[in-house]
């Protein structure tokens, strides 16, 4: 009895072992995995400032772009060689000097099934420069005359005079585009909160003859414009709006029906963890699949760290310290360049951004049309900062104030200056302010010195070089040294209008040139953008030259 219960339990063992290793079952089991392997999954990204606005024409910063980059799409993009290459729009040409022709996809929806068309492209331009909603992003967009349906699929942008970046502005995030439905119900909720009885079209065609009555229903509409889009941020693109905890974090997941390649993930989270060592920590604990942002004094530490990896990229942005070129006695240009003088760049780099980024000689970075490497900028020479002082009359010196926010670096950047100057006898006082405030002062011209960034988002050197340097844009328009040269404004222009690729080398090449003897600024560094990502667990993540992140090929491991 013994032995047959010893044979029967070895007969259930052997059937129970061939169950298992059953041909079949083992293929089954190898397809659910490959299947469930790298696809799906919550991607968390954590960052140390929140969306500002969901609403691609409502304001001008990277943070909300970072998200926004995700939901809409424009007509044309960038690829990673900063080329444009065509998106929402099939393809383009320039029928003539100032008409720029698209012919658009006929296989894309909105997230809430509404169609893309002709219509949709001339209400997102119509609406980003109408002065209702007083646009941070009018300058992109304000050389925009007409935009005409020419049918269904096929819509003309007609500018005001010839402009040779019209591409490049279009790839800009101002130009993403948003539903239809949605732009006329925001701009009914906002007709209807201001107490006029009207519709939107009927507002359009008001806003087509213009004149007093549009002006005035303009003004009146202006403070609730973007209340709806705010709530309903409907786009094109591989990721359509979740969710949003002002202050905590905001949710996208996938949208399947997108006209390209739908991403993998079901979901990403922008979190929200202001301090960059929590930050850190929450990446090195698997909270955090990525963050956005770390100070360069911290790359060692992720790059120590078995399980995370930094991604670092040169953005087209240039860090500067920047000299109001109307005030005393800042407004003779050999006081200016003996400033330059004293500044060592390459310490600066070294000691306040621990090494990261590097010196440009101007703010045409490697990367833009019309980059002048022949330029050298200002060496570290006390003896000729010295010279340059007498000459124009202040050996003994002279107070002034350096302006800055209150970001660390920059702060840092206001004390190194501050003590530089003691070499030519400038006694500095260091003044910080939170952002908004600093703005607002240095584009009202009252400072002296002040320390700020200016960063390309069009990939052309005229986003670059007009709004920095055009006395057109004097104040917040971004023209905060005040600089005011009849020349450089001609041949900016010029470059505006020109489109043979070699001409416009050479005029910028010639603003560089003026630029640099008349020395508005110190250009201290180009930016570098640091960010990392769990090197086990995320594969296929991209982020581009303007440091925003595409998930469409991350799969999670």
């Amino acid at each position: 009895m013994k032995r047959y219960f010893k044979w029967l339990l070895l007969v259930s063992v052997i059937s129970i072992l061939a169950a298992c290793t059953d041909d079949s079952n083992v293929d089954e089991a190898a397809e659910g995995d490959s299947e469930e392997s790298g696809s799906g999954g919550d991607f968390v990204v954590s960052t140390g400032t929140d969306v500002v606005s969901l609403d691609p024409h409502g304001n001008n910063d990277l943070y909300s772009d970072q998200v926004r980059n995700t939901i809409y799409e424009g007509l044309v993009t960038q690829d990673e060689n900063v080329e444009i290459v065509p998106l929402l729009a099939e393809d383009y040409e320039q029928v003539d000097d100032l008409t720029w022709r698209f012919n658009l996809r006929d296989d894309v929806t909105f997230h809430d099934g509404s169609e893309f068309n002709a219509d949709v492209v001339k209400a997102n331009l119509e609406r980003v420069i109408d002065s209702a909603v007083a646009s941070p992003r009018l300058n992109i967009f304000e050389m925009i005359a007409e935009v005409n349906v020419v049918d269904e699929h096929t819509v003309e942008i007609v500018t005001e005079y010839p402009f040779a970046p019209m591409l490049n502005h279009l790839t800009h995030d101002g130009g993403g585009m948003i539903s239809k439905e949605v732009i006329d119900e925001d701009y009914e909720n906002a007709l209807q909160s201001s107490g006029h009885d009207m519709t939107a079209e009927e507002y359009y065609e008001l806003r087509d003859e213009g004149g007093e009555e549009y002006e005035a229903v303009a003004d009146d509409i202006a403070g609730h414009i973007g209340e709806v889009v705010e709530v309903k941020p409907v786009g094109t693109n591989y990721a359509k709006f979740s969710s949003r905890s002002p202050g905590e974090n905001t949710v996208l997941e996938r949208f399947d029906e997108y006209w390209g390649e739908p991403m993998a993930l079901d979901t990403v989270t922008f979190k929200i963890i202001t301090e960059t060592a929590s930050r850190i920590a929450d990446l090195e604990t698997g909270n955090s699949h990525m963050i956005l942002g770390f100070d360069g004094s911290d790359l060692g530490r992720i790059e120590d760290h078995p399980e995370t990896e930094p991604y670092t990229l040169y953005n087209i942005a240039v860090e500067y310290i920047g000299f109001n070129t109307q005030k005393e006695p800042l407004d003779d240009k050999r006081v200016r360049q003996a400033i330059s003088h004293v500044v060592d760049r390459e310490e600066l780099l070294n000691g306040v951004y621990s090494g990261t980024g590097r010196v440009p000689t101007g703010v045409v970075t490697p990367e833009l049309l019309g980059h002048d490497e022949s330029l050298e900028g200002y060496e570290y020479d006390i003896e000729r900062a010295q010279e340059l002082m007498a000459e124009a009359g202040y050996e003994d010196g002279f107070e002034i104030s350096i302006l800055t926010n209150d970001a660390e670096q920059r702060v840092n950047t206001a004390v190194y200056l501050q003590e530089a100057l003691q070499q030519i006898n400038i006694d500095a006082s260091v003044e910080q302010l939170e952002w908004a405030a600093f703005l607002e002062a240095a584009g009202q011209g009252n400072h002296d010195i002040f320390i700020q960034g200016h960063p390309n988002a069009t990939g052309d050197p005229d986003q670059s070089l007009w709004g920095l340097y055009h006395s057109s844009m004097q104040g917040n328009g971004g023209n905060r040294t005040f600089f005011d040269n009849e020349e450089v404004d001609q041949l900016l222009q010029e470059g505006r209008e020109t489109t043979d690729e070699d001409e416009r080398t050479e005029i910028y090449h010639e603003v560089q040139a003026i630029l640099e003897e008349e020395a508005p600024m110190v250009y201290i560094r180009q930016a570098e953008s640091l960010n990392a990502y769990r090197s086990e667990d995320v594969e296929g993540l991209y982020i581009n030259t303007y440091n925003k992140p595409d998930f469409r090929g991350v799969t999670l491991n």
